[in-house]
């Protein structure tokens, strides 16, 4: 089981910090996140490799998303700066049974709930 928190509502050029606390053991497991925005389709975000040491990230956040880790508490964190109003999404995290990063949500096993981030311009 996947839980996000940390949503909210922030203005533009704010910052904010996503967590996925993850039931399981998740040390293994290469990690993603998604958005989606009303009326969008599902939007890779970033993903993360089970050490932390590889990451990939769209380029709508590169620069402004970074992704980690800590898998002693089994947790993901997406810290999110100089948000915009176009990152307003329901955020949601997700569990892969591979050390392979991907950006496909096909590829992925496990899904939270989802948090949303409203960005007011």
């Amino acid at each position: 089981q996947l839980v996000e928190s940390g949503g909210g509502l922030v203005q533009a050029g704010g910052s904010l910090r996503l967590s996925c606390a993850a039931s399981g053991r998740t040390f293994s497991y290469a990690m993603g996140w998604f958005r989606q925005a009303p009326g969008k389709e599902r939007e890779f975000v970033g993903s993360i490799s089970p050490s932390g040491g590889s990451k990939h990230y769209a380029d709508s956040v590169k620069g402004r998303f970074t992704m980690s880790r800590d898998n002693a508490k089994n947790t993901v964190y997406l810290q999110m700066n100089s948000l915009k109003p176009e990152d307003t999404a329901v955020y949601s995290c997700a569990a892969r049974r591979s050390v392979v990063i991907t950006t496909d949500p096909e590829n992925y096993d496990y899904w939270g709930q989802g948090t949303q981030v409203t960005v007011s311009s």
